[in-house]
């Protein structure tokens, strides 16, 4: 089993689904983890029950789209946990799922400031606290729509395909001064997003099974799987668990 133990991480979105379950996950490993969202009343609950099963938890309710909130989440995860050794890059947006010529220009860019550019401000701050402590790791949260097109997803595919430049500029730049920098996709996730995905009736993906969907746990497993040398062959790519080679190298069922 993976031990994190004495590892601090910052999770974004961790106030439901992937980030929720990670941060529990990593907390069980030993992590102390930083928990940023928006919503201040899930993100106390989850931390009180982190430190309830004796762990160690803090948290900020702010805007992943605000630089400035994301640089306060980086300094206040290293003044009150102590260090920053891990970043999850997880808080997205697909809603509102809309063909180009009908979608919203402000909601549009919304999906921007958090997908990527929320992204962007997370590797911006704390790659330079990373390299002062001789390493990190940091994992974006990417998805197939990062390689593909499908309609009514232009804010999400393109984002996504960003990220996973991101990724490997980040691998290119700070590989050989000890940041890890891996992407993660998951597939299908049951979440709120799929949710969203269903109701919007829009691409083939709307009209799968609910039961397809894989649970959050098996993303968090996978998150801190890649937090370990076992996955370096994967730097500067996204890591699939779509495969049966992915879900079988995290020791999950295929």
């Amino acid at each position: 089993m993976t031990d994190l133990t004495g590892k601090v991480a910052l999770i974004t979105g961790a106030s439901a689904g992937i980030g929720a379950a990670t941060a529990r996950h990593m907390s069980a490993l030993g992590a102390s983890v930083f928990l940023f969202a928006r919503s201040a009343d899930k993100l106390e609950k989850l931390a009180q029950e982190i430190e309830r099963d004796g762990g160690k938890a803090a948290f900020l309710a702010a805007d992943v789209g605000s630089e400035t909130h994301v640089r306060q989440a980086v300094e206040r995860c290293i003044t009150e946990l102590g260090s920053l050794d891990v970043l999850v890059n997880n808080a997205g947006l697909i809603d509102p799922i809309a063909r180009i010529e009908d979608s919203d220009v402000d909601a549009w860019s919304n999906v921007v400031d958090v997908n990527f550019k929320g992204v962007y401000y997370g590797l911006r701050h704390a790659i330079p606290a990373m390299k002062k402590q001789g390493g990190g790791t940091i994992i974006n949260i990417s998805s197939g729509a990062a390689v593909g097109a499908m309609e009514g997803w232009s804010h999400y595919c393109s984002t996504k395909a960003a990220v996973l430049s991101l990724t490997k500029c980040v691998h290119k730049e700070e590989g050989e001064n000890g940041i890890r920098c891996v992407g993660l996709s998951p597939g299908t996730v049951a979440t709120e997003m799929q949710i969203q995905i269903k109701a919007s009736g829009i691409n083939p993906v709307s009209q799968l099974d609910p039961a397809v969907h894989i649970s959050p746990d098996w993303v968090a497993k996978a998150i801190a799987w890649l937090c370990t040398p076992t996955a370096d062959s994967y730097l500067g790519t996204d890591f699939s668990l779509k495969s049966d080679e992915g879900r079988h190298a995290v020791g999950l069922p295929v």
